[in-house]
């Protein structure tokens, strides 16, 4: 499920990836007293299995064993807020619902601090992004991370 939830992201087909996500996150599972009474596990891990046998139907099972929810961090992370870090550069390529103005992510490079700010300006399909680094456009949308024990404030403009 979290690799459909990624291809979707790379498909760009934002609705249906964070449709799939809110599907298997946990905490969606155990809201209220009742929901988290039919849950039966903990909603802050991922759960392999959830049942639909008459007597347990939105049970879930197989908790805290399985490496998926290193997969699903990753889809939300990297594919749905679109975050990727690689060596000393970082590009943020969001796959967000249209319903969604924004978001932001405060992130420590070494000594740096990275205070991220996510704003959609237009919900056309054909989607372009802006990256602005302490005020800078960034031509090729690459964020260069600098080891300064400095706060960097970025932009993204979708």
């Amino acid at each position: 499920a979290a690799w459909v939830i990624y291809a979707l992201c790379l498909l760009k087909q934002e609705e249906k990836a964070y449709e799939f996500f809110s599907l298997i996150n946990p905490i969606n599972h155990a809201r209220t007293p009742m929901e988290c009474a039919r849950y039966k596990v903990e909603p802050y891990v991922m759960a392999a299995d959830i049942y639909y046998a008459n007597s347990h139907v939105g049970r879930g099972g197989w908790t805290w064993y399985t490496g998926s929810a290193s997969w699903v961090y990753r889809a939300g992370l990297e594919g749905i807020l679109g975050f990727k870090k690689h060596g000393g550069t970082l590009t943020i390529e969001p796959c967000i619902p249209r319903s969604w103005h924004g978001y932001t992510i405060d992130y420590t490079y070494k000594s740096s601090k990275y205070h991220i700010e996510v704003v959609r300006e237009s919900s056309c399909d054909n989607i372009t992004s802006q990256t602005f680094v302490d005020g800078l456009l960034m031509p090729d949308n690459i964020i260069h991370l600098n080891d300064d024990n400095l706060t960097h404030n970025v932009k993204i403009i979708i």
